[in-house]
């Protein structure tokens, strides 16, 4: 889960808060495509994206004006819980806050799944990995009915 907290441009109170428990990229700018619409004048239409790379949320400025974390221009930067970014030099902060990692889709479930050993996996040998990777099935031939003669 990652929770962004518009704070109080010289006051550290919090304005608006949005939490996203299954988002993995979340949005930040002024476009109305965005997760977070922010209407601030040096804010870009797409400004900020925090992204989930197992197992960090990253923070990509994409910005015209910058994104700022400790007063320090950033392009990408792993996501620390707590942190405060500005968009811009003088545009708004935001304070992020990351409590667990998003839950995993079912394609992704499907696919740990999948990669996880089994007993008949241990086994090594030659032939049962050839056997395995090589899987044949039989094929029956098709039953068609018998032409009528007219």
């Amino acid at each position: 889960m990652i929770t962004l907290t518009l704070l109080h441009p010289h006051q550290p109170l919090p304005l608006k808060r949005w939490t996203f428990d299954r988002e993995t990229i979340v949005r930040v700018g002024r476009a109305p495509d965005n997760h977070v619409v922010l209407y601030s004048a040096v804010v870009s239409r797409h400004h900020l994206e925090l992204r989930y790379q197992d197992p960090h949320w990253m923070m990509v400025n994409l910005g015209t004006n910058g994104t700022y974390l400790d007063d320090k221009l950033i392009t990408t930067k792993r996501v620390e819980d707590g942190a405060i970014v500005r968009l811009a030099r003088t545009g708004p902060k935001l304070q992020v806050h990351v409590t667990a990692p998003p839950p995993l889709s079912p394609a992704k479930q499907l696919l740990q799944m999948l990669e996880k050993p089994t007993a008949e996996d241990e086994e090594t040998t030659a032939e049962k990995l050839v056997h395995y990777k090589t899987r044949v099935l039989k094929d029956h031939p098709a039953k068609v009915p018998p032409e009528k003669n007219e």
